[in-house]
C-alpha cells in the first residue's frame, strides 16, 4: 500500500467548522474529492490535489534549501482530529498559503534537486526508498513540486487555507 501526500483548499470558514468537528471537516473532504473523482481539473482549478508518493522527498528537499513553510506536513495539526491515513491531518492558514507563495519564486522546481542525487534520497531513508535505490531521477519530485506550486497559488488567490495529510 502507498502512502501519497494528499491537500485540500478549504475556505476559511470550512477550515474553522473542520477545526471545531474534525470528523465532519472529513466528511466534507471525503465530498470533495468524490466531486472531483470524474472531472480531475487541473492543479489551479482543483480543490483536491495529490503529490503522490514525493511528500517525503519534497519535505527532505525544501527544508535543505530553505524553504519558510512547512508545504509537505502543514505547520498546525487539527485538534482532536483522527488519522486520515497516516497520521491526523495537519493545515497552513490562507496567511501561511499566501507566505509560501511568495516564497516559490526564490525555489524554482527546476532548481530544488539541484546538488542532490537519488543516492542522497537512499541515504538519508526517504520514502519511497525502492525509487531511490533504483537511481531514478528526481525529476519525479520536482515535477510534482511545480503541480504544488500552481494548486498552493490557486489557494492564495482564492482566500484558502490547506489542510494536508498522508493517506
Amino acid at each position: 500500500m502507498s502512502m501519497i501526500g494528499e491537500y485540500v483548499r478549504l475556505t476559511p470558514a470550512e477550515l474553522e467548522r473542520t477545526i471545531g468537528d474534525p470528523a465532519a471537516g472529513r466528511e466534507l473532504v471525503d465530498r470533495l474529492i468524490e466531486a472531483e473523482l470524474d472531472e480531475a481539473p487541473g492543479p489551479s482549478r482543483a480543490r483536491c490535489h495529490d503529490i503522490d508518493k514525493t511528500w517525503q522527498a519534497l519535505d527532505f528537499l525544501l527544508h535543505r534549501a530553505g524553504f519558510p513553510v512547512d508545504i509537505a506536513y502543514g505547520e498546525e495539526q487539527i485538534p482532536g482530529a483522527d488519522a486520515w491515513g497516516y497520521g491526523p491531518p495537519r493545515y497552513l492558514t490562507p496567511e501561511r498559503v499566501r507566505a509560501a507563495v511568495a516564497a516559490f519564486p526564490a525555489f524554482p522546481h527546476h532548481a530544488l534537486a539541484e546538488g542532490v542525487t537519488p543516492a542522497d534520497l537512499a541515504k538519508a531513508d526517504i520514502y519511497p526508498h525502492i525509487v531511490w535505490e533504483r537511481g531514478e531521477p528526481l525529476e519525479y519530485v520536482t515535477y510534482h513540486y511545480a503541480s504544488l506550486v500552481e494548486f498552493f497559488q490557486a489557494a492564495a488567490r482564492d482566500g484558502h487555507a490547506v489542510v494536508t495529510w498522508i493517506g
